[in-house]
């Protein structure tokens, strides 16, 4: 089974590249580990539109040592020196893309999701500090990838830039498969699944209570996660990302990143493991993270020995029960890729994501030239990610 939001292929600079090429002068930027954490988490609580990936407890875990993803910055708006309202973590362009021009980029959360955290009460004013300290900066360009495109967030960039008689450009856009957990589970499923694939899950899962009795376990504390965690991380590096030598375990800073992000959320009752064992065994398990009204899909990992039983899928069918009976989650964003082969048949609903490129001044050069750039550059690099991007959905689909 796939990975439902597998980024460790896109490999970053260096931390010690990260200030490399960067605009201006980096004495405009707080470093990101910097930022008062009680600030941060009084924003997220405050965000206009979730992102369980810019929560304080697991950005700060990446930027301290997730592989390829540290030193970033932050780029903020505040209402007065005790009240932060708006947050961007970012890196230069250079680092993001090895381009060597003058952009702030927002910086890879090791989740395909990066919109920003605006204080829903003061969303423009937000917007407005931000493009202001990243003009300060010396950046002509800000780059927002993997961001919610029809959101409260690229609403309030979007107002604030036509104001100046200005628009967002974007670069690259995608939907993927997210969840409405409003509705009642079983008729979820049965709209998206039909009768005929529900009857061969069903006799799939009778198989699977043949190796012991099918349970779904959810972890939620601290103690409960880090033991999970631990499950999960095993499970993921048996598999094919294991052979290929992305699992997280096989990366010190990867593997200290997700165990301390995931027990620091326990604490807030924003991260869940979730597991499906057939009796003793785990076959298969999966990190989840809460912010808001809304749930982030992160990671999957399952034993690959029962895969003709499809233990994937059969702990996302239990976990759409588990987050359509909880009247604090409305919506269930998968952070899969776009047409993934497992959850886009049982998850029909869909959200708009894109790579932004907000400009900060008018009639810039500069901007055309940064456009110009990265145009190329996906140019060069598209047709590679679509034979990976099919090798990789038929070794899923295996």
């Amino acid at each position: 089974m796939a990975d439902i939001a597998d980024t460790s292929t896109v490999r970053r600079a260096s931390s010690k590249d990260a200030n490399a090429h960067a605009p201006g002068s980096s004495g405009a930027l707080t470093p990101l580990a910097g930022v008062s954490g009680a600030q941060w988490r009084a924003l997220s609580e405050r965000a206009a539109e979730p992102n369980g990936y810019y929560l304080p407890e697991w950005e700060l875990a990446v930027n301290a040592s997730a592989q390829g993803r540290g030193n970033a910055a932050a780029l903020g708006a505040r209402r007065d020196a005790s009240s932060l309202i708006g947050l961007v973590p970012v890196v230069s362009m250079w680092s993001a893309y090895r381009i060597p021009l003058p952009a702030l980029v927002s910086a890879d959360p090791y989740g395909t999701l990066c919109t920003p955290l605006l204080d829903r009460d003061m969303a423009e004013e937000a917007v407005t500090g931000i493009l202001q300290q990243a003009r300060r900066a010396g950046a002509h360009a800000l780059i927002i990838r993997a961001t919610s495109l029809d959101g409260a967030a690229m609403k309030a960039f979007t107002d604030v830039l036509h104001r100046s008689r200005m628009q967002p450009v974007v670069l690259q856009s995608h939907v993927r498969a997210c969840l409405d957990a409003t509705g009642d589970a079983d008729e979820v499923l049965r709209e998206a699944l039909g009768a005929k694939k529900q009857k061969e899950l069903r006799r799939q899962r009778n198989r699977l209570a043949e190796q012991g009795a099918v349970n779904f376990d959810v972890a939620r504390t601290p103690a409960d996660v880090a033991a999970a965690m631990e499950t999960f991380l095993m499970l993921e590096a048996s598999g094919w990302k294991g052979q290929r030598g992305t699992a997280l375990s096989q990366d010190d800073g990867d593997a200290a990143f997700v165990r301390r992000a995931t027990s620091a959320l326990a604490e807030t009752g924003q991260c869940e493991i979730v597991t499906l064992r057939a009796g003793e065994t785990p076959v298969a398990a999966a990190i989840v993270l809460r912010h808001q009204d809304r749930a982030f899909y992160f990671k999957l990992g399952v034993d690959e020995r029962f895969a003709k039983y499809s233990p994937g899928v059969q702990l996302t069918l239990e976990l759409t029960r588990h987050l359509c009976a909880d009247p604090a989650i409305s919506m269930v964003d998968s952070t899969a890729a776009p047409d993934h082969p497992m959850i886009n048949p049982i998850w029909r609903e869909r959200l708009a994501i894109g790579d932004v490129l907000i400009p900060l001044r008018r009639r810039d050069p500069v901007v055309s030239l940064i456009r110009a750039a990265l145009g190329l550059r996906g140019a060069i690099r598209e047709p590679v990610r679509r034979i990976v991007h099919f090798l990789r959905s038929r070794q899923e689909k295996s």
